[in-house]
């Protein structure tokens, strides 16, 4: 069982010329869409609420097979005004509600069978459900795998140095880590990308991943040394770029999985992937995220529209 914990939301995307339109969102819950898609068996842990978006949350869910163990609340659903710029870019303003309502013997019981964690965003950093988060992770990392990408939202933790602390909280847990280059300089702008990168796996990870845009993907291990590995991206003609994290670290966890990188005693082996077989895992993940970009919103992709991992 592959598990993935944070926020669900709507995704409200304006676009100059077009409609506004609604679909299913949020980082987390992008991420377990598309291991389902790529034929996992993954349960979501997050909320939404009795209200029209959360209907349409619950039914994005279940149409893609994602198991979800508890249903919706009494609260609003959280919503996300996604504004897509002339360069398919988006930004984007934010109405949140994240709490996680689980006791801790609920809480274990939905991890007892998890091998792989995946956990981030959001979810991660924003209170009272990033407490639930962190303990969650803490819970886990005796018999899974843990993954997180900390995908920041300056407009939600404007504080820098309260983002930083909170993911170092969970760097210092997690064995794959993702980020954009964007949010290392924006957590750390006083020292480069690799550096930062460099300064997580000395902290816990055991692989660092860091997306580049049109630069393509680069990410180390300790077997990789400081020159890591890179790939360039793909190439496809840009909608939109929303989702397009979500897809790499779907199918960057795909391939794990695929290759038998689950549960706690996979750590050493991730350690040791080589510069060849962290090229192969950044290429697999950077095909999905350009198929994810090559259409609107984040439509990640199934099993079918990859190579085989």
């Amino acid at each position: 069982m592959l598990t993935v914990i944070g926020e669900a939301l709507v995704d409200v995307v304006s676009k100059h010329g077009q409609e506004p339109r609604a679909h299913a969102g949020g980082s987390p819950m992008n991420v377990a869409v598309g291991l389902a898609r790529l034929g996992h068996e993954v349960q979501f842990l997050g909320r939404y609420g009795e209200d029209e978006y959360g209907t349409q949350v619950e039914a994005h869910l279940r149409d893609n097979g994602v198991l979800l163990p508890f249903g919706a609340d009494a609260r609003p659903t959280s919503v996300a005004e996604a504004v897509i710029g002339d360069d398919g870019a988006a930004t984007y303003d934010f109405q949140l509600d994240w709490s996680l309502d689980l006791s801790d013997e609920q809480l274990g019981e939905l991890l007892r069978d998890t091998t792989l964690l995946h956990v981030g965003s959001i979810g991660a950093m924003l209170e009272p459900g990033a407490s639930k988060v962190l303990h969650a992770v803490e819970q886990a990392h005796r018999s899974a795998l843990i993954s997180y990408d900390p995908n920041c939202r300056p407009s939600i933790i404007p504080d820098s140095s309260e983002a930083r602390a909170r993911a170092e909280q969970l760097v210092a847990l997690a064995d794959v880590v993702k980020a954009s280059d964007e949010d290392l300089l924006w957590l750390y702008p006083h020292r480069s990308v690799e550096e930062s990168a460099g300064a997580w796996l000395k902290a816990g990870a055991e692989l660092v991943v860091v997306t580049r845009g049109p630069l393509g993907p680069w990410a180390r291990t300790r077997a990789t040394g400081p020159a890591g590995a890179q790939v360039p991206a793909a190439r496809t003609t840009v909608v939109d770029t929303v989702g397009a994290g979500d897809s790499f670290m779907a199918a960057l966890l795909s391939w794990l999985t695929d290759h038998g990188y689950t549960g706690a005693r996979a750590r050493e082996r991730i350690d040791n992937l080589d510069q060849e077989q962290v090229g192969e895992l950044l290429r697999h993940a950077a095909s999905a995220a350009g198929v994810t970009v090559s259409r609107a919103g984040a439509d990640l992709p199934r099993r079918d529209e990859l190579p085989a991992p």
